[in-house]
């Protein structure tokens, strides 16, 4: 059988911004490592029992057993609340590093044929890392990890005809119930399994196809995996040692009728909870069912179409650029030959500038997610600037549909701007700063060819 290229078979580091997914991958494997260990310790059932630990403030409150089990592994396991607290700052770099790659996948081009599968892998794992961050901050059984419960009791709630089913499958008859948390429990094992596998088969399609490059790039260094390994595990545990996360002692355990103030969602999670609260109050009546669309359009509808958008997006760019390869700028069909000619290497990636309508896109989309984000914290501003939370509500309802536009137009712009200034360093050379007489009196300054230059 013959061997697949060496440059095929371990990851190459030739620019910056390939480092996020193996940011991505370490972050996983940490993960993994630390999941395996609360295993041991962590028991996800939801009977009560009296609270005998080290923590002197809750002895003898009835807790349940998930809490019990959370609060004996964070106080009273050597390393307990170390290897608690990595597992929680590895998920949400985990996060960080799969929106990143995301949008160096995007604005780069490396979403296209024949990558178009390792894309839809990074968009898989970004909505399964959301569904396990989710599904583990509930598992401690706290008092901020109620909340969480009954947000997604609202959502399913407002979902017609089978969410009154959905309800019941999580929670059972009651409100919280007791087969929510082993539910979770069990949602969050079967997450990490996929998910394990998608970065599996990731991992194989980058060995079949290669490494795309952009065509200008740095000497490939192969010590790069370890070293981004060591780097990414070695920051992990600093975090997870030097900065406290998620201290359940402190928050108390769950109670269906009260909820820890300043409650806020893990940072992945904040433009869900700013678009419900800058959604307005309104209802849809479809025959005997109401419709809560202040609900379902910021939970369900925005999410839906976000990844809808991000997983059709390569089909329906190589669509609209085969329609447009068929003809040249006069408008008369091009022959195969000439089409097989002008098709781009698979493996050269775009600079982003070279595409600007979709570059201006994916800043549109981070527009639009980071002013969500921002209206997650309406009443911090409302406070911090001495306005109402009304006024600054109506704000971000309005900066939601304009932000996106004003921003697509000025990275458009920009973008046109920067090729312009690359044409005229092309044709004209670099500025050297060298100052030369002529023949006739006159000075001017001496320019090398940009290639030259860039050497």
């Amino acid at each position: 059988m013959r061997s697949l290229p060496a440059k095929r078979r371990s990851f190459q580091f030739s620019h910056w911004s390939f480092m996020f997914a193996e940011i991505a991958v370490w972050s996983f494997v940490v993960l993994a490592v630390t999941g395996a260990v609360l295993m041991v310790f962590y028991d996800p059932g939801m009977s009560q029992v009296a609270y005998d630990g080290s923590y002197g403030p809750l002895r003898g409150l009835l807790v349940s057993r998930a809490f019990d089990s959370t609060m004996h592994l964070s106080l009273e396991v050597r390393g307990g609340l170390l290897i608690r607290q990595v597992h929680h700052w590895a998920a949400l770099v985990f996060v960080a590093a799969v929106v990143a790659q995301l949008l160096r996948l995007f604005l780069t081009g490396a979403f296209r044929r024949p990558r178009t599968g390792q894309w839809l892998i990074w968009v898989t794992l970004l909505a399964l890392g959301m569904a396990a961050g989710e599904t583990g901050n509930a598992l401690p059984d706290d008092l901020l990890s109620g909340g969480s419960l009954w947000l997604i009791k609202s959502v399913a709630q407002s979902v017609p005809v089978v969410g009154t089913w959905a309800l019941s499958l999580l929670f059972g008859p009651d409100f919280p119930g007791d087969r929510v948390i082993p539910v979770m429990y069990g949602g969050h094992l079967l997450v990490a399994v996929v998910m394990a596998a998608l970065l599996i088969a990731r991992e194989l399609l980058v060995r079949r196809h290669g490494h795309s490059r952009f065509v200008a790039s740095l000497p490939v260094r192969r010590s790069a995996r370890p070293a981004m390994a060591l780097a990414t595990i070695g920051m992990l545990i600093i975090l997870g040692f030097g900065f406290q996360i998620a201290p359940i002692w402190l928050y108390g355990p769950a109670t269906p009728t009260q909820i820890s103030a300043g409650s806020v969602p893990d940072w992945y999670m904040g433009f869900l909870d700013g678009a419900l609260r800058i959604m307005p109050g309104w209802e849809l009546a479809i025959g005997d069912y109401t419709l809560s669309l202040a609900v379902i359009v910021p939970t369900l509808v925005i999410p839906g179409v976000f990844f809808t958008v991000l997983a059709a997006y390569p089909t329906a760019e190589r669509f609209l650029a085969a329609r447009r390869a068929r003809r040249d700028a006069l408008g008369r069909p091009k022959t195969a030959d000439r089409m097989a000619r002008e098709t781009p290497a698979h493996d050269l990636l775009d600079r982003p500038r070279e595409t600007p309508v979709k570059t201006a896109v994916a800043v549109a989309g981070v527009t639009f997610y980071g002013l969500l984000w921002a209206a997650a914290a309406n009443d911090q501003f409302a406070h911090q600037f001495h306005l109402t939370v009304d006024a600054v509500t109506v704000f971000f309802r309005f900066a939601v549909v304009v932000g996106p536009v004003i921003a697509f137009v000025v990275t458009r712009w920009i973008c046109l701007a920067l090729q312009q200034a690359d044409r005229h360093v092309a044709e004209h050379g670099v500025e050297t700063g060298i100052i030369v007489r002529s023949p006739d009196g006159g000075f001017h300054e001496r320019h090398e060819p940009a290639i030259t230059a860039g050497r």
